[in-house]
């Protein structure tokens, strides 16, 4: 279990809690939550309750069989008309990790295609490792709840047997 990082729901609720705070003392007026699919959907379901501003979800695959990352991210679902919702707005992108950063990269390229006027980026977790780049001058705010070591993360969203998982989180 040395290589593995264990969440339970509660620690996601105040992880996100903890985001939220961070993201209000900047002022930043955000006009949407951006979840990237799947991890973000959870996180920007709980940012909502303490923000309460819509959210718009997108859906992206970069890990395939066994999570071995794809040559090529596969765009699964994108924001209809995303020009009318986000042309000159104010977006949080939310995901669960950053870890090599090429989701939050793309996700990114993708929506200023969309002439939004600024992008915030927040995640549950921090991966301690090289990232695929940089931010692009639209991201003005990052912010990373918990920073990791180079670890597999478990979410109690991908578990089948939800007590097991609940006690490997709090161990």
């Amino acid at each position: 279990m040395g290589n593995e990082h264990y969440v339970s729901y509660s620690t996601i609720h105040k992880l996100v809690k903890k985001l939220a705070d961070k993201i209000v003392a900047t002022n930043y007026q955000a006009d949407y939550i951006v979840a990237i699919g799947s991890g973000g959907f959870i996180p920007a379901r709980i940012l909502k309750t303490f923000l309460n501003i819509p959210i718009l979800a997108v859906g992206v695959s970069y890990y395939g069989i066994d999570n071995k990352p794809l040559d090529v991210i596969e765009k699964i679902q994108w924001i209809d008309d995303a020009q009318k919702h986000l042309q000159g707005k104010r977006i949080i992108l939310i995901d669960e990790v950053d870890d090599s950063r090429t989701t939050l990269l793309y996700c990114i390229d993708e929506l200023i295609k969309s002439n939004l006027k600024e992008i915030a980026v927040l995640v549950l977790h921090n991966k301690d490792k090289k990232k695929a780049g940089e931010f692009p001058k639209e991201v003005s705010h990052y912010f990373a709840a918990q920073d990791l070591k180079n670890v597999w993360i478990k979410y109690p969203w991908d578990a089948i047997e939800i007590d097991k998982h609940n006690i490997k989180a709090r161990s």
